[in-house]
């Protein structure tokens, strides 16, 4: 590629038949899905609204035929106190709130992962992070330093260690057997490396050196630079030695190969490097001693040195050399120059793995989320990183390379995938393939990616990750979340925030359906169980009136759970297995515990509502004690439905916000009862404060009395899950 100055190219290639064309063509097949929580709100939303009408149906139906039956006719009396009712229950049954909580709850969580160095592009994918079970992530740059340094090499039937750290151009080589090497030995594989390169190191104002290019190629400059071979100075004609470039052809994933035509005094040559493996099966001599040497046993000795040195976490580039005509100089293709050549020199690279990889690697795997490395590198050199990352755990851990993939139909991957940590010499589609497979099983699948070749992977993945500092525009445009500082350890930041706002939601799922059975079952009893009239209240009266249930709905029950967003998350949240996205919201007992507390709560409502009838209040003021004891109900509620557990197992004032939205909404429901323009809206009446105070203090009864059994049954039966409990 020209960043600089004029350049010739050569179209081959148009449209869709390009390399640019076919990685469209690629995103292209994959279609857009919804995440888990859009499935699961969209099928409970349904769900709720085909169970409104038909209670909504039920109810004017029942009022309708009572009042035939009693009555003979029906009366517009009879119509308008039918229609009240029913339209409290169709206030009731629909929870309007859970949108706007649901996507505020949503930006809370995006802003909590802005802050921690991670962007995400989509409010729904913020959920979707918790539920991931399988991160597929590339090694170079994101599980190791990309800081690679050579310490090791073989030339001349010799192999050498690189001293020096870093990127100071200072360090000698000696031989294993603790001799200095001589420099005649291995100076052609120097200048093979630096000429076939395109990276430089250059000191910045304050004298320290600084990388420019690829880490790969850096590392081989600097190896030059420690016998001070350097590419500038072999360019000039210095001493009857004249070398000039003709020709590049670039690295490619396919080729796996770099190769640089040159013409060194009246000879020509071309300069190869590559991945070992790749360059041993075109290598039929070695250089030794600067004569080429034929040598049947030369791909031998390279894949062994290749395994000894890839023991020891060290990537490794094959260095050859073909001596070519002129013609083949300026004109032979890359197939024709890369092959019949002569063997100079093997490298192994060392790319620290990040110290702190190690920890979060631990931390995800202790929360069941399965990291599973996907490299271009050598199998060896994977294995040996991966080993040190505890990505895997024994020697004997099956490594999974390119080749192999392309062989195995997709039955016999699918065996695999589920048990497989590292994928060696993988290829871009390679990676899409393994997100599939992964995906097919039912897995919450998270990928990492920086290049364009990653684009398609990423998108095909739940969660697509792009590296916010070193990634490409098009892969950052793919993904779903963007690493602001290119860090491993974000990601289990943001599976922990993930997780954090999903409990959250469920949470405030919890909460708010257990509010609505509360209003509905207490307006349904009274349109079933009041026959006739009790004290000035009528048989028509509905319990509460569709304004107070919209008041306890937008008011007492919303704000609170928007306060729900802001709760931490609990202590061992990330012990737990990641969600199954397959499961409804209401399952693992959710569904038994809103039933089982909305209805002691929407029984007390009804019971108030009955005994002030009974008393002789009025109608405001019997359906004033009724809507209070909702409304205090569900505020004591929310301290219980914040926690899985129960009520004492969390410090209720660890959310400041919850603290105060729950004082704004109980005060708030207070002064409605009180000031007169609500009394007339709402249908609410004055009422003594001996009264007050006693429908606090009862509507507390019921969240203290459940949450008591609940931690009395966890307390006697430690070995059931939280899960299995949270239907009590």
């Amino acid at each position: 590629m020209v960043v600089n100055g004029n350049g010739i190219g050569v179209i081959v290639e148009t449209g869709m038949s390009t390399e640019l064309g076919r990685i469209s063509d690629l995103m292209q097949d994959i279609g857009e899905t919804k995440t888990p929580i859009e499935q699961s709100v969209h099928s409970l939303s349904k769900k709720l609204m085909l169970l409104a009408g038909m209670i909504i149906l039920l109810t004017i139906g029942f009022d309708l035929v009572k009042s035939l039956m009693d009555n003979g006719a029906i009366s517009v009396g009879d119509l308008a106190g039918t229609s009240s009712t029913a339209i409290a229950i169709a206030v009731a049954s629909i929870p309007d709130a859970m949108p706007v909580v649901l996507s505020i709850v949503l930006t809370i969580g995006a802003k909590m992962l802005a802050d921690n160095k991670g962007l995400i592009k989509s409010l729904s994918s913020v959920e979707t992070l918790g539920a991931t079970t399988y991160i597929a992530s590339d090694k170079t740059g994101t599980l190791t330093k990309n800081e690679m340094t050579v310490t090791r090499f073989l030339t001349n039937g010799q192999v050498y260690q690189v001293e020096g750290k870093g990127y100071t151009p200072v360090g000698d080589f000696i031989k294993t057997n603790g001799e200095p090497g001589s420099r005649k030995d291995f100076l052609r594989l120097l200048e093979v490396a630096v000429l076939n390169n395109e990276a430089e190191i250059k000191p910045d104002e304050k004298q320290n050196w600084r990388p420019f290019g690829n880490p790969t190629d850096v590392s081989l400059v600097m190896l030059g630079a420690k016998q001070g071979i350097k590419r500038d100075a072999l360019l000039e004609n210095q001493a009857g030695h004249d070398v000039d470039i003709i020709r590049v052809l670039p690295f490619d994933s396919t080729r796996k190969m770099m190769t640089v035509v040159i013409k060194e005094n009246n000879d020509y040559y071309s300069l190869t490097k590559g991945a070992p493996d790749v360059v041993a099966l075109r290598t039929k001599s070695v250089l030794m001693n600067g004569i080429v040497k034929k040598d049947e046993t030369v791909e031998e000795e390279i894949q062994q040195t290749v395994l000894d040195f890839a023991g020891d976490a060290l990537r490794t580039i094959a260095l050859t050399q073909r001596k070519v005509t002129k013609d083949q100089a300026l004109n032979a293709s890359a197939d024709e120059l890369e092959k019949d050549l002569c063997f100079v020199g093997l490298v192994g690279i060392i790319d620290p793995p990040r110290e702190e990889v190690k920890a979060s690697i631990k931390n995800l795997s202790d929360a069941s989320v399965n990291v599973v490395m996907i490299t271009g590198d050598h199998a060896e050199t994977a294995k040996a990183i991966a080993k040190q990352l505890g990505i895997i755990k024994r020697e004997d851990a099956r490594v999974i390379t390119g080749r192999e993939l392309e062989k195995m139909t997709d039955e016999q991957l699918s065996k695999l995938a589920l048990d497989t940590r590292v994928y060696a010499r993988v290829t871009p589609a390679h990676k899409q393939r393994i997100i599939r497979t992964l995906q097919a099983h039912q897995q919450v699948v998270a990928m990492t990616g920086d290049g364009i070749n990653d684009a398609p992977a990423l998108k095909a993945a739940d969660i697509g990750i792009a590296m916010g500092i070193n990634g490409t525009e098009v892969t950052k445009d793919a993904a779903d979340l963007i690493l602001l500082d290119d860090q491993f350890t974000t990601i289990e930041k943001s599976v922990k925030f993930g997780r954090t706002i999903f409990s959250n939601i469920l949470n405030f799922m919890r909460h708010e359906l257990t509010t609505n059975v509360a209003e509905v079952l207490s307006l349904l009893l009274g349109v079933f169980l009041v026959t006739s009239p009790i004290g000035e209240v009528s048989e028509v009266t509905p319990t509460l009136t569709a304004l107070m249930v919209l008041w306890v709905n937008m008011i007492s029950d919303s704000l609170p759970s928007f306060a729900l967003g802001y709760d931490k998350p609990e202590a061992d949240l990330m012990k737990q297995k990641p969600r199954n996205t397959r499961q409804s919201i209401l399952a693992n007992g959710m569904l038994t515990r809103v039933l089982l507390r909305g209805s002691v709560m929407g029984g007390l409502v009804f019971l108030a509502f009955i005994w002030a009838a009974s008393q002789g209040y009025s109608v405001a003021q019997s359906q004033t004690i009724a809507f209070l004891t909702l409304v205090f109900g569900q505020l004591w509620h929310v301290y219980d439905a914040r926690s899985a557990k129960t009520l004492f197992d969390r410090n209720p004032f660890s959310n400041s916000r919850l603290t105060l939205a729950v004082g704004f909404a109980a005060t708030s429901s207070i002064l409605v009862t009180l000031i007169p323009f609500f009394n007339n809206v709402m249908g609410t009446a004055p009422l003594t404060m001996p009264m007050y105070l006693g429908i606090i203090l009862i509507s507390a009864v019921p969240t203290f009395v459940l949450s008591g059994i609940k931690k009395l049954v966890i307390k006697m039966r430690p070995d059931r899950n939280n899960e299995q409990l949270d239907a009590a």
